[in-house]
Order: structure tokens, then C-alpha cells, then sequence
């Protein structure tokens, strides 16, 4: 199999979110919006990936009437479903996380205070807001998918327990980094009695 026949997580999460009715483009970008919760990549791809996928059998598309032109509809072939079927039994990989954030808490020695690390982190109370509100829109959707619901219930779960630990990470942090004073008085303790990361 070739490089550009390899399907990976991604592929999969387009075959599961194109699911048994179909999905177009626009479903797509915005459920993975609203997932990004769980699974983020570049915008570029939730397009990309659909074509490809259709290219190499595992959906077809056809254009459908929308509310002001065509839109593209995929829909997944036997190969699709089969490969479906292969890959869920399979052991699931470890999470991969990529948040900035912890990033800047481990390069917080660099700043020139807390106020600026405190600074960096300021938005992401706000992103984490929208994405409880996608969650909420995610739960509420849960009613329209009867074939899905149970499985749609745990995914929102997860979700949420992702979200609250963020949240409640972020609480911890502009508690302990508002409050700091610096590094206690005493005697130099050496590079060595610093923890690294």
C-alpha cells in the first residue's frame, strides 16, 4: 500500500463522522469544530481527507441541491464500512496532546514574571467557554441519533471530564501564579534542587 492509500486516525475519524447517513463537507468541518474538543488537526484537512478518501473507494460523493448551489454528499462504500469494522477492534493508541499552555507553564522560568505567564493563559478560559458551549450543542444533538446515542453519550462524557480538568487545571494555576511572590528567601540551593522538566 502506498503512502497516499495509508489510512490513519484522521481517515477513520472522517469514516466514523460520515457514519451510515452520510455526510457533506460542511457536517464534517462542523462536527470536527465541535469535536475539536477531543481531536484538533488543520482546517485544510477536513476537507482533504474526504476527497481522498472518495479517490481511493472508501466513500462516494454525489452532488445534492443546497441552500444556495451544489454541495458535495459522501457517503461510505463497502470498503469504507469494512474497513470500519477492521479498525475498531484494533488496540486504540495513546491520547496525543499537544496543549501550548503546559508548554508555557514549563518554560515559565524564562518569563519575567508570573504576570506574563498568567498573561499567555488569559484566553484560554475563553476557548475552553466555547467549547463547553459546543459541548452543550453536542449533547443536545444526542436525541437525533438514535443508532448512535449510547456511544454519542460516552464521547460527550469524555468530553466534558476533559473540559472540567482543563478548567479546573487553569483555577489551580492563576491561583498559584497570582499569588507568588517569587522564590523563597534563604540560601542559594543550586541549580541542582531545581526540578527539570
Amino acid at each position: 500500500m502506498s503512502d497516499e492509500e495509508q489510512l490513519g486516525a484522521f481517515s477513520f475519524a472522517v469514516l466514523a463522522l460520515v457514519g451510515r447517513g452520510g455526510a457533506s463537507p460542511h457536517d464534517i468541518v462542523r462536527l470536527m469544530r465541535e469535536g475539536s474538543i477531543l481531536w484538533t488537526t488543520s482546517e485544510s484537512h477536513f476537507y482533504a481527507e474526504p476527497k481522498r478518501l472518495a479517490r481511493l473507494g472508501y466513500l462516494t460523493s454525489e452532488k445534492r441541491p443546497g441552500s444556495t448551489r451544489e454541495r458535495t454528499f459522501y457517503e461510505l462504500t463497502d470498503k469504507g464500512r469494512q474497513a470500519l469494522r477492521e479498525w475498531v477492534p484494533r488496540p486504540a493508541a495513546r491520547p496525543r496532546i499537544q496543549h501550548e499552555a503546559a508548554v508555557k507553564i514549563a518554560a515559565a522560568d524564562f518569563a519575567e514574571d508570573d504576570q506574563a505567564v498568567l498573561q499567555s493563559l488569559a484566553g484560554l478560559r475563553e476557548h475552553l467557554e466555547s467549547d463547553y458551549r459546543s459541548l452543550q450543542n453536542m449533547e443536545e444533538r444526542v436525541a437525533g441519533l438514535p443508532q448512535r446515542a449510547r456511544y454519542a453519550r460516552l464521547l460527550n462524557g469524555l468530553a466534558r471530564r476533559v473540559l472540567d480538568a482543563q478548567r479546573e487545571w487553569l483555577d489551580e494555576v492563576e491561583q498559584e501564579l497570582g499569588a507568588w511572590d517569587g522564590p523563597p528567601s534563604g540560601p542559594d540551593l543550586g541549580h541542582n534542587s531545581k526540578m527539570e522538566l
